[in-house]
Parts: C-alpha cells; sequence; structure tokens
C-alpha cells in the first residue's frame, strides 16, 4: 500500500533533489578548499549554480505529482 503513497517517478524526484541540493553544499566547501584559483572556484560556483537550477526545477515537478 505504500508504495500507491510515493510512486517510483515521485521517490526518484526526492533523490534527484537531495542529491543535487548535497552537490551544492559540498561545493561550497570546496570554493574554500579552492582558495586563490579562481579557475577552480568558478567551475564549484558552475557546479553550485546548475544543482541549484536542478533543485528548484525538481521541487517544481514535484509539487504538481503529490
Amino acid at each position: 500500500m505504500t508504495k500507491d503513497l510515493l510512486k517510483n517517478k515521485e521517490f526518484d524526484l526526492v533523490s534527484v533533489i537531495y542529491n543535487a541540493s548535497q552537490a551544492a553544499e559540498t561545493c561550497s566547501q570546496y570554493i574554500k578548499d579552492a582558495e586563490g584559483d579562481q579557475e577552480v572556484e568558478r567551475f564549484f560556483n558552475d557546479v553550485i549554480d546548475s544543482n541549484s537550477n536542478l533543485v528548484q526545477k525538481g521541487k517544481d515537478l514535484l509539487k504538481h505529482r503529490i
């Protein structure tokens, strides 16, 4: 019965949202580690931006499905 409450696609969306959020958070630490190397800092900022966009898109999709 619980399987019907949260179908696989909804669980998958939650999983992707969580993992993208964690990746963005982890890259925040990596930026501190890369201090002084602007090219690497930019890369980590790009990763944060990309993952933040994915989190928002995932949330938008999820709220219309549950």
